[in-house]
């Protein structure tokens, strides 16, 4: 791992330093292994750092973590995937609290065409479980990946029919990969990450505590094109990750059931107050998502327009494509005219669009 890798993993590590404040820092200071080169009063300047935070910066602590972390991540062949790494999910780039570290297990593409999260109730029935079995079973032919929380109940079942139909599935953790939660899942988790994968933004020794699994859904929802729960309670996790997916804009789905079962309610109260379309088959998916009649794009391939983008960015997109090939930030400064500090900071917003990869050597390219 070099330099610079090792001290974005490294801020992962600074005591109360979440995603916003460490893309904070990397805008401000140019890149991962810049912050760490910063005097203390620099570090003071940047908002949202204060005097405890410089501190724990400007420590060792942090770096021997990160060191240790890596090593573990390659002894098990774990991926440690930056939010401004090619093969990061871009579904998760378009979300203000994406993660910006990510533990994968697995080799599945994660930028594939179509995504689908299927969660539910803990406590699932027969019936809720008959209906995974269906919508899953009628879904080969989208040939979508399955994401869900690994968790009792209509998750597990709905990664144990996604293996069954030869589909990949992803499995969220609220918790590090080395505390497979719950462990009587363990066997289905290794079968997965043969053509899928499992994923947490949980340091390994991260056990499985309830403050965990409300950020776990964030990501689910937020990997997600389209989010079905199969039963819920009128309270629970399944309704917690339609909420998020619902703030994120993505199309949520419901599937109803009988008025007087306790894990219907929540279904049918998504439906009824409009923040779940009714599904009862995958027909009702493929519909909505009109991924009956167009090709399936992966999101990779999705460019904005730059009349969308800040005057900013339009400058830098332009001189990057005047260049074709890889250009150093310092050459990047003088043709855009731009101070090295501001074009970081436009740089970094380019990479969390997808539009601008970075490049060893602080070297810059479109996408």
């Amino acid at each position: 791992m070099d330099q610079d890798r090792l001290s974005f993993l490294a801020l992962h590590f600074v005591p109360g330093v979440g995603d916003f404040l460490i893309r904070q820092l990397i805008s401000y200071c140019g890149s991962a292994e810049e912050v760490f080169r910063q005097t203390r009063a620099r570090l003071l300047r940047i908002p949202g750092v204060g005097e405890i935070t410089t501190e724990s910066i400007r420590q060792g602590t942090p770096f021997r973590q990160a060191e240790e972390a890596a090593k573990r991540a390659e002894a098990a062949g774990i991926q440690l995937l930056f939010y401004t790494d090619p093969a990061f999910p871009d579904r998760l780039k378009s979300i203000a609290d994406a993660p910006t570290l990510l533990y994968v297990q697995g080799h599945m593409n994660l930028n594939v065409p179509r995504t689908v999260g299927i969660v539910g109730t803990r406590k699932s029935t027969p019936y809720g479980r008959k209906c995974v079995e269906a919508i899953v079973e009628e879904m080969v032919s989208l040939q979508p990946v399955i994401i869900s929380g690994l968790a009792y109940g209509i998750d597990i079942h709905a990664h144990r029919q996604a293996l069954k139909h030869n589909l990949p599935t992803v499995g969220i953790l609220g918790s590090g990969l080395d505390n497979i939660y719950p462990a009587v899942h363990l066997e289905t988790a290794r079968k997965m990450t043969d053509s899928g994968a499992l994923i947490t933004e949980n340091h390994f020794g991260t056990k499985p505590d309830a403050h965990n699994f409300p950020e776990r859904n964030r990501i689910i929802a937020g990997m997600c094109d389209a989010v079905i729960v199969v039963e819920a309670a009128e309270r629970g996790g399944a309704l917690i990750t339609a909420e998020i997916a619902n703030s994120y804009n993505k199309d949520v789905f419901a599937v109803p059931g009988n008025i007087d079962s306790t894990y219907s309610a929540g279904c049918n109260k998504l439906i009824k107050i409009n923040k779940a379309h009714l599904l009862t088959t995958a027909k009702d998916l493929e519909y909505i998502m009109n991924w009956g009649t167009q090709p399936a794009t992966p999101p990779s391939q999705l460019t904005l327009s730059l009349d969308s983008l800040e005057p900013a960015e339009q400058t830098i997109i332009r001189v990057l494509r005047e260049r074709k090939d890889p250009v150093p930030i310092d050459e990047l400064c003088v043709l855009s005219g731009f101070t090295q500090g501001f074009l970081a900071s436009h740089l970094l917003s380019l990479e969390f669009k997808n539009l601008v990869v970075s490049l060893p050597g602080k070297r810059y390219q479109e996408r």
